[in-house]
């Protein structure tokens, strides 16, 4: 389920065609392969640890800029592109990995392009006129018809089977549970969807949408922030929704855009998962999503004409001193060395957590980031039998969020090993335990974590993999708990007008949308 709103109640009330109880045990008669390449990656959070220490040698190199970007992003590549769309081309951007694009990155193998973090991007609503006009200059948006309805490149979108559900033994179209449900569930299904549809157009007294995008723009009226304060299964018992298919689509849902289910998020973000996207911009294409195999990293590439030898990888900021200009210490990882770069201003486009190591101190309360695993698997071409992968494959009653086959958008058609990505975030109370444990884990107890998950639906998976790359994220994204979204603005607030921030985790929603507007009105601001 990809950020609600292309769910109604019409698409609930299909009839779908459901196959034999038996075929996920009939569909696989290869032998188990002989070996199996295992492999983990992750962010370098070994230099980023290193903030602690701040065991750094003194600078041998001093740099000079106008302005300075920190952080690779999606927020610091937006506030490049705003930099030089208007007219300001003194700007220098750092980052500590050793390629841009944060959560937006990518892998590769001989076999097809994988993500390595965001896979997908919703159509965004008609507001975001500045979204819109990145995705013209991206060649993603051609333009409008004689009807006004925009034209847009079908062959970077979903294709049909867009979504399945393993539910009851079987896959059954979309991820909506509808296989022998009862009356009630259904019903419940009808209400729920009912109200998400007048949420998604709700306003205030001054024309505000309660559920915006970005979220600055929600309403704040107190109704509105009461929401917010409140934890999302509450606010459901208190709606006397308790379905078990209903509850699991809805924590799951959370769990897919926020890393953190219905026990911990915030009830107006869980709102905001439906009501937040207005499906307004078109009515031919609003049922898919933007998709790529390398997933986000698609996006990042487009931001690459804005960084052009204005971009230096591998380099740790480690330390601000705010003078007349504010003068920056960053660690070369390459080089080894320490450089001083010099700007008149500076725009962090970095997580909280790492800020309080750079400043030495919090600038606001706790923020949550949700550790995550992504794994992708290699697979025979025999995986799968008959029956077609879709491009987002889910298990009911899973740990796990599913897996994306990576190769869907393949129009070559050619027949070959399989990729698919599986993701899965730690939903639980206690974020930095969950880290620990996360990278604690050693390769084979990494394998059965997600193998015993994908069995559920794949029993004989094993007989077909030729390779696992576990790819771990301790800090994926910021988890909107009760108060994150609208309770942290002193973190958002420049420092002597020479010091700017901008991260989705400020926006207290880990999302493309978000992070882009981050970047560009920080940028704007700081200019």
């Amino acid at each position: 389920m990809k950020s609600g709103g292309k769910y109604s109640r019409k698409d609930f009330l299909k009839t779908i065609a459901l196959g034999s109880l038996m075929l996920p045990f009939l569909q696989y008669c290869s032998k188990k392969g002989k070996s199996l390449l295992l492999k983990i990656t992750g962010t370098n959070h070994i230099l980023g640890h290193q903030l602690w220490a701040k065991d750094f040698p003194k600078p041998s190199e001093e740099i000079h800029t106008k302005y300075l970007i920190v952080g690779g992003g999606i927020s610091g590549l937006s506030a490049c592109r705003f930099l030089s769309q208007n007219n300001e081309s003194d700007y220098l951007l750092l980052e500590m990995e050793n390629h841009l694009g944060g959560n937006s990155s990518s892998g590769q193998n001989k076999f097809s392009k994988f993500p390595l973090g965001a896979h997908y991007l919703p159509l965004p609503n008609k507001e975001n006129t500045e979204i819109i006009e990145f995705l013209r200059e991206s060649g993603i948006y051609q333009g409008n018809d004689e009807t006004g309805e925009p034209v847009l490149d079908e062959y970077q979108m979903t294709f049909p089977q867009q979504e399945r559900l393993f539910f009851r033994n079987s896959w059954q179209n979309d991820i909506v549970p509808q296989n022998g449900i009862s009356p009630e569930t259904k019903k419940e299904f009808e209400v729920f969807f009912k109200m998400m549809d007048q949420f998604k157009n709700k306003k205030d007294s001054v024309g505000r949408y309660w559920f915006s995008i970005p979220v600055q723009d929600s309403s704040q009226e107190d109704e509105v922030l009461q929401l917010e304060k409140i934890i999302f299964k509450d606010w459901l018992v208190q709606e006397n929704f308790k379905s078990e298919e209903l509850l699991w689509l809805l924590d799951y849902s959370c769990r897919d855009d926020y890393g953190l289910g219905i026990d911990y998020v915030s009830a107006w973000a869980g709102i905001h998962y439906f009501a937040g996207r207005k499906n307004n911009w078109s009515k031919k294409y609003k049922e898919q999503v933007f998709t790529w195999p390398e997933g986000n990293a698609r996006l990042t590439k487009h931001f690459s004409i804005y960084t052009e030898q204005k971009s230096l990888p591998n380099h740790l900021v480690f330390e601000v001193k705010i003078n007349n200009n504010v003068e920056v210490l960053s660690f070369d990882n390459i080089q080894k060395k320490t450089k001083k770069i010099i700007a008149e201003k500076v725009l962090f486009a970095t997580p909280q957590f790492v800020n309080e190591r750079i400043f030495n101190h919090k600038r606001a309360s706790d923020f949550h980031y949700v550790p995550w695993l992504l794994t992708t698997i290699t697979l025979k071409n025999e995986f799968g039998g008959d029956e077609e992968l879709a491009w987002d494959n889910v298990i009911f009653g899973s740990d796990g969020l599913g897996y994306i086959y990576d190769q869907h958008q393949n129009i070559e058609q050619i027949m070959g090993e399989k990729v698919i990505t599986y993701y899965r975030s730690f939903s639980t109370n206690d974020c930095k335990k969950a880290r620990k444990k996360l990278y604690a884990l050693k390769e084979d107890q990494l394998k059965t974590l997600v193998l015993d998950d994908l069995k559920k639906a794949h029993p004989l998976i094993e007989d077909f993999i030729i390779e696992m790359q576990l790819h771990k994220i301790g800090h994926a994204m910021i988890a909107p708990v009760p108060n994150q979204i609208f309770g942290n603005l002193k973190a958002k607030e420049p420092i002597d007008g020479k010091v700017f921030f901008a991260h989705s985790d400020l926006s207290g929603i880990s999302i493309f949308e978000e992070a882009f507007y981050q970047g560009l009105r920080a940028a704007s601001q700081m200019i």
